[in-house]
């Protein structure tokens, strides 16, 4: 399976279309392709809620980032309303990923 955008129904790479590349190119069987994209993303969210970055080499990283409570406004009202601390995950790419990104044929490098 050659992942081009013309190549998906949308514009998306699914989890479901990740374990089926794993299927076709590593030969693993449906079931411990789909376990192994589940347990990746697993380890992804599992690392990012207890406070530790998540590095890819060649790929980016993911951060949680703490963001200070502050005041908003309603659009529609104009009322003030307070937003509350929270915690976001930011992805900031990596330089390899950044320069395929501008090449002709990206994901040739990748796949």
């Amino acid at each position: 399976m050659e992942i081009t955008v013309e190549s998906l129904e949308t514009p998306t790479l699914t989890k479901a279309q990740l374990a089926e590349l794993l299927f076709e190119r590593i030969g693993l069987n449906k079931r411990e392709a789909k376990d192994m994209v589940d347990a990746f993303f697993e380890l992804i969210v599992s690392n990012l809620i207890e406070g530790r970055d998540v590095k890819i080499s060649g790929f980016g990283n993911f951060q949680i980032r703490t963001k200070a409570p502050r005041p908003g406004r309603n659009p529609r009202t104009g009322e003030s309303i307070p937003i509350g601390a929270r915690r976001v995950v930011t992805f900031h790419a990596s330089h390899k990923l950044k320069d395929q990104i501008q090449d002709d044929n990206p994901a040739e490098d990748f796949l």
